[in-house]
């Protein structure tokens, strides 16, 4: 008998935090439980990141997931934002290290996990959340979307990492991360310039 993958994806946030679990039988993905983290009426910040810790603490042992995902912060223009937004992933994932047992944990681009989930990287909320529903054959009408986004973060770690041609591509490419296309691009550019205008570069 195989051995079963479980996997939580988990959507961070400073108001609200989605998460989903999800178990392979059989190779497919079925769903156990989603929902959201609500935070948004805690005024102190250390006390949100507290709560955090310990939700975040009691899904993990609750469940037992053998791998968990987080969706990555964005880069936005807000740096206080993202600053928040940071903090709050940070003590999500050591929230999962401090449970006894050894967890895979992988992050994965917002642009990512809705190109997994929908085919686009732009897609809405709500696009998910119905793509979510599809895959899954449930019929999720959470109160926050961020519950499904959760969820689909928790898919787009199977669907990447069960894929051959995604699971051999390694690194931040796999991952949409951000940086390994530009710098891929960015070497190749400058590969290229160096071939073209060999008198330019010092030698010592």
């Amino acid at each position: 008998m195989a051995e079963s993958i479980r996997i939580m994806g988990i959507d961070p946030g400073t108001n609200y935090m989605g998460y989903g679990v999800i178990e392979i039988r059989d190779g497919k993905p079925e769903a156990l439980v989603l929902g959201e983290i609500d935070m948004h009426k805690i005024r102190d910040a250390h006390q949100k990141l507290r709560y955090i810790f310990d939700r975040v603490r009691n899904l993990t042992e609750t469940y037992h997931p053998t791998e968990v995902a987080f969706e990555s912060p964005f880069f936005g223009t807000n740096v206080q934002s993202m600053l928040k937004l940071g903090r709050a992933q940070g003590v999500a994932i050591a929230a999962v290290l401090s449970v006894e047992g050894d967890i895979c944990i992988e992050e994965y681009a917002p642009s990512r996990i809705k190109q997994a989930i929908t085919g686009r990287g732009q897609a809405t909320k709500e696009q998910v959340a119905t793509m979510i529903n599809s895959i899954l054959g449930t019929d999720y009408k959470p109160r926050k979307l961020d519950a499904t986004d959760g969820m689909a973060v928790a898919l787009c770690h199977w669907f990447t990492s069960s894929n051959v041609l995604t699971r051999a591509t390694a690194g931040d490419k796999r991952k949409g991360l951000g940086g390994d296309s530009k710098a891929r691009k960015g070497s190749s550019s400058w590969e290229s310039f160096i071939k073209s205008n060999p008198d330019r570069i010092k030698r010592q």
